[in-house]
């Protein structure tokens, strides 16, 4: 039986931390300082879209056009911050900078994101929202699926929890689009408005980049472009179920994932998600 600390001690918070520091599995990939700069940013990209389109989806509390509606939208938004928490607590490990989850979330400016410009788009109305979640949701689920096999350990373990709750995410979001596609004319016609209108964002999620191509040589996560067959069977299925029209258009609005141009949503996301945090820094309860 390991012996109990010397309570005596002035850093007994301290030692316990070294002790589950000492416990933790190792993960060769989190310490590498060559693949550091790429690793953190991939980090970010999962943590920021979750983040950001887990904010989108919480404006719609108390809102929804219905009671049941409303609290589902809620609860996938607290599974997508969930996430996120996750993912940038990664992240901040990796940069070792002292940065935790909430800095980085509530701490840097535009700029600094690396969210896939779809889930900074308004809300607009309910069919808009449905359809963003669904493209969404189904590049999601493929993702997690090939990360619960990446050579990072910490990595796979957060993919595992994540894909339980996402499998429920693409379920719900496609069998939406599926019953408002295929209901009557005026939810048909807005629900093949939303997607012709989020098409070509979705399109950036399946870019590739050299932070891709650094994360996939040493096996953490696929390429982005490999994810799009998967993609492309479950969203062609959903749609012709739904009775819409793929959009025939390859083009990719891109600049979220590598910063280089948001659009001007996400500025105006982020004075809302981010004034209490810059109003009063590091203020506790």
């Amino acid at each position: 039986m390991p012996s109990l600390p010397d309570m005596n001690s002035t850093d007994v918070v301290g030692m316990a931390r070294r002790a589950a520091e000492h416990q933790a599995p190792r993960d060769r990939h989190i310490h590498n300082e060559e693949l550091k700069p790429a690793l953190f940013e991939w980090l970010c990209r999962m943590g920021d879209s979750t983040l950001i389109l887990g904010h989108r989806l919480s404006e719609w509390c108390g809102h929804a056009p219905v009671l049941e509606e409303d609290i589902a939208l809620a609860n996938v938004a607290l599974d997508l911050i969930g996430h996120t928490q996750m993912w940038l607590g990664l992240a901040g490990e990796v940069e070792c900078e002292g940065r935790d989850a909430d800095r980085l979330a509530f701490r840097r400016d535009v700029a600094h994101f690396r969210n896939v410009l779809l889930v900074e788009k308004q809300n607009g109305d309910i069919g808009s929202t449905l359809m963003r979640q669904f493209l969404f949701d189904a590049w999601h689920i493929e993702r997690l699926r090939g990360l619960s096999e990446s050579s990072s350990e910490r990595v796979a373990e957060i993919a595992a929890k994540a894909f339980k709750e996402v499998s429920y995410h693409v379920d719900r979001s496609a069998d939406l689009v599926i019953r408002l596609g295929d209901g009557t004319d005026e939810s048909h016609r807005r629900m093949q408005k939303a997607l012709d209108s989020h098409w070509t964002y979705a399109n950036e999620m399946f870019t590739d980049d050299g932070v891709d191509e650094a994360v996939a040589e040493v096996g953490i996560a696929a390429r982005s472009s490999e994810l799009k067959p998967a993609w492309d069977r479950l969203v062609d299925e959903v749609f012709a179920e739904a009775t819409l029209v793929r959009p025939d258009n390859d083009y990719a609005r891109s600049g979220g994932k590598n910063g280089q141009r948001h659009t001007e949503h996400l500025g105006h996301l982020l004075a809302e998600m981010q004034f209490l945090q810059r109003a009063y820094p590091d203020a506790s309860w």
